[in-house]
């Protein structure tokens, strides 16, 4: 990741715009939606005019957290929403989601539905508080890589 970073900085990303693009695609790729990161990524860097290839590299590279987070947002939705549990444990989840993908959509819409809420509470506070921590990193990147150049 940091190979294809180096470039955008070298072809003249800027580091503000460049960090705001990562935290997008990071943030983005958790988002409990499974299967849509890929365009909710390119939605949101079309609305704010960030770098399509950066929002794409950082989102991508988030695919496992996304699964791995995906049952702790389905939980924590049940929690601030006050459902019942997700009514199948890892394993059932994901034999019923290859065998009967949509039975298991339709059956799973409510815990999707809240579990989207509580990521887009998180997305809300995660995306400018990672956008700011890399700023700097990416200014000391980009001073270090244009004085190589």
């Amino acid at each position: 990741m940091v190979v294809p970073v180096l470039a955008l900085l070298r072809m003249g990303a800027t580091p503000e715009r460049l960090a705001w693009s990562l935290a997008v695609g990071l943030v983005v790729g958790v988002n409990p939606l499974l299967g849509s990161t890929t365009l909710v990524a390119l939605g949101v860097a079309a609305a704010f005019r960030l770098n399509f290839v950066a929002s794409q590299l950082s989102n991508h590279a988030m695919y496992p957290v996304e699964l791995a987070m995906f049952p702790v947002f389905v939980k924590l939705g049940a929690i601030v929403f006050r459902t019942a549990r997700l009514p199948w444990g890892h394993h059932e989840l994901w034999v019923a989601a290859r065998t009967q993908p949509w039975q298991t959509t339709r059956a799973l819409w409510v815990w999707e539905w809240h579990a989207l809420v509580v990521w887009a509470v998180f997305a809300v506070v995660a995306v400018p508080a990672i956008a700011l921590a890399m700023r700097p990193v990416l200014e000391r990147v980009a001073r270090r890589t244009v004085v190589s150049c």
